[in-house]
C-alpha cells in the first residue's frame, strides 16, 4: 500500500529529530591522548581539583565525594571507569560537574578528566556512527565519533556511561550530608 504524502512527512520529521539530535556545543577533554566531548547542555560547571572525601566500599572509580557550595556531589575518576592507568592528578586535572538526568531524579556528578580542551560545535554530518568492537565491546554510551579537522573526538552519552547499579551508588552519595 502506498504511503500519503502526510505519512512520508511523519516519518521524515522523525528522521530528522534524530538526525540533529547529536548535531550542537560539546566541552571537549583529554583522557590519556584521546579527546572526548560531553553536550555542553549537561555541564553544569568546570572546576580545579579539591579535596575529595573517600567513601568506603564504592567502586573503585568512584573518587568519593566534594562539598560544593554546600551540596555534596559524588566525583568519579572518568580514566578508571573506562579501564585506563590511573594517572597523578596535576594543574591541569579538573572536575566537570555534569547533570545526569535520570528516568526519576536528576543528579550532578563530578568527572575527574587529565584535562580540559575546547567547546567545539559539531555538525551532524561531521559525526559518524561509533564503530562496532564486537560483542564483549560495549559502546552504548557513545553517541558518535566526530570528525574535526585532522582528528577525531569520541562524543559521550555521559547518562548511559552508568549502568543502574553505579546510577544507584553516586545517588546514595549525592544525598548524604557533609
Amino acid at each position: 500500500m502506498a504511503e500519503t504524502s502526510s505519512e512520508l512527512f511523519k516519518k521524515d520529521s522523525g528522521r530528522i529529530s534524530t538526525m540533529t539530535e547529536r548535531e550542537g556545543k560539546y566541552l571537549t577533554f583529554f583522557l590519556e591522548s584521546e579527546e572526548y566531548g560531553i553536550s555542553i547542555l549537561k555541564i553544569k560547571e568546570i572546576i580545579g581539583m579539591m579535596p575529595i572525601t573517600s567513601v568506603p566500599q564504592t567502586p573503585e572509580f568512584v573518587k568519593g565525594v566534594i562539598n560544593l557550595r554546600g551540596k555534596v556531589l559524588p566525583v568519579i575518576d572518568l580514566r578508571q571507569k573506562f579501564g585506563m592507568s590511573e594517572m597523578e592528578y596535576d594543574d591541569k586535572t579538573c572536575i566537570i560537574v555534569v547533570e545526569l538526568d535520570m528516568k526519576t531524579s536528576v543528579i550532578y556528578v563530578g568527572i575527574v578528566v587529565d584535562s580540559v580542551s575546547e567547546v567545539l560545535n559539531i555538525k551532524e554530518e561531521d559525526i559518524d556512527d561509533s564503530v562496532s568492537f564486537g560483542v564483549s565491546v560495549n559502546t552504548r554510551f557513545l553517541k558518535g565519533i566526530a570528525k574535526v579537522d585532522n582528528s577525531v573526538k569520541i562524543l559521550l552519552d555521559i547518562e548511559k556511561v552508568f549502568d543502574d547499579s553505579e546510577i544507584s551508588v553516586l545517588n546514595n552519595q549525592a544525598e548524604m550530608e557533609f
